[in-house]
């Protein structure tokens, strides 16, 4: 004859106790199981959806105004929007009044257009925005730019009084760009040598230059735009 066995009593604040341990763990177990069945969606390339700030990039096919969108085209390469393109179109106004605004920097001044990039790939260190500099390491090149520099402008304190590397109107290129990012103020000595060097018309365009492309760096910095 079997013995039936005998209940166990639990008093009803530890069944309540038990309840909710088992709910919490299903939770757990099943949520962790779903959770790795969900693809992660990517974060750069160009089928990149989502920024690394979880921003999603506007889509190729729909990014924008048509206008507007073929005249951010006609200034990259391939005709191909960029991450930080499909970032901006988000607002259209606004990314109108930054493709003015970089289309002259990068094709209207008479700023001489390796400053303009040494100044661009300084920033990218100073800033850490590494999607600066991999955007602009080609054109810096392209405009005179050697891999000896960028090695150099990876130490940025060295940079500023490397000779052999840079000649004095570069050195006071990194000196103007590393003062207006990391202290802000430019010292009299400073804006001095520049103004020694440029005519003052390109002295603003370089100040501007500057100004702008940290205005780059900490915008893709703070919506994560990733690298293509």
């Amino acid at each position: 004859m079997r013995i039936a066995p005998e209940r166990t009593q639990w008093s009803p604040r530890v069944a309540a106790a038990l309840a909710v341990f088992l709910v919490f763990a299903a939770g757990v177990l099943f949520g962790g199981v779903m959770h790795s069945q969900t693809p992660t969606a990517p974060t750069n390339g160009e089928s990149g959806t989502v920024s690394n700030a979880g921003i999603p990039y506007r889509p190729h096919d729909d990014a924008g105004p048509v206008e507007l969108v073929d005249s951010i085209r006609a200034r990259r390469t391939n005709g191909r929007l960029l991450n930080l393109d499909r970032m901006l179109l988000h607002s259209p106004t606004f990314a109108e009044g930054w493709n003015a605004m970089f289309a002259a920097i990068r094709g209207q001044l008479s700023l001489d257009p390796k400053l303009r990039e040494l100044a661009i790939m300084f920033i990218g260190v100073l800033n850490d925005a590494d999607y600066e500099w991999v955007q602009h390491e080609r054109v810096f090149v392209e405009v005179g730019g050697t891999v000896r520099q960028m090695d150099a402008l990876r130490t940025p304190d060295s940079a500023l009084g490397d000779s052999e590397s840079f000649d004095e109107s570069e050195r006071a290129t990194l000196a103007l760009t590393y003062e207006m990012t990391r202290n802000i103020v430019v010292t009299d000595a400073t804006m001095r040598r520049v103004r020694a060097l440029l005519p003052d018309p390109q002295v603003v365009e370089l100040v501007g230059t500057i100004a702008g492309y940290n205005m780059v760096s900490r915008f893709i910095i703070a919506t994560g735009v990733a690298v293509e």
